[in-house]
């Protein structure tokens, strides 16, 4: 296939049909165009420093009133432990969406509450609970840097969204006004339509 709307160096077929049917997806659903060569200082987010290194493959635009939201297709890079020893180069396709945000969150970063996190918030409390939004703070896991801040930003609202998003394992950090959101999981056209549905909710909400 000539012309495909994303960088195509390096990957096989089955990646480029993964790709094209994800673009298709995002296509069909919102009105997405081409950012142009926007840096997104991606590299300031603590979600991409386990990887040896991302490549952004392409990124989005969704045109909204009054304010746009992006959608990211990365390349991870790792290096991981082969079972018969040795490191294995390992190359991953993901999708991850981007909002600005009108109010300052500081930094936060949001995950799903495991029993591990359940276990040591009883011996070390540093999560962020919302008392008077107890199913939030039984499903997610909140860490922040600056209390105020994200008590003010992380409001019913934005916690509705958050609650309503579909995916088990995706996880949001937020640095100030910029929200990114993702999973690791390999990409997919179902999940990249979750996280753009999020991420238009968000910047027209919050």
């Amino acid at each position: 296939m000539d012309n495909l709307p994303f960088d195509t160096v390096g990957l096989c077929s089955e990646e480029v049909d993964r790709l094209h049917d994800t673009y298709k997806a995002l296509k069909a659903k919102f009105n997405i165009e081409f950012t142009g060569n926007i840096d997104f200082h991606l590299e300031q987010f603590e979600v991409f420093r386990r990887y040896q290194g991302i490549n952004l493959r392409e990124s989005y635009v969704i045109r909204q009133i009054n304010n746009d939201c992006y959608v990211f297709f990365i390349e991870t890079h790792s290096r991981l432990m082969g079972q018969k020893g040795g490191i294995i180069d390992c190359h991953e396709n993901q999708t991850w969406a981007l909002a600005y945000l009108k109010k300052d969150f500081g930094r936060v970063l949001i995950r799903r509450e495991t029993l591990s996190d359940k276990i040591i918030e009883l011996v070390h409390p540093v999560e962020l609970d919302f008392d008077e939004d107890k199913p939030f703070s039984d499903t997610f896991y909140v860490l922040v840097n600056d209390h105020q801040k994200a008590i003010v930003a992380i409001n019913r609202n934005f916690r509705n969204a958050v609650m309503d998003v579909r995916e088990d394992d995706f996880t949001i950090e937020i640095i100030e006004h910029t929200l990114i959101v993702g999973d690791r999981k390999p990409m997919s056209p179902e999940r990249a339509v979750y996280l753009a549905e999020f991420v238009s909710r968000l910047a027209s909400l919050c």
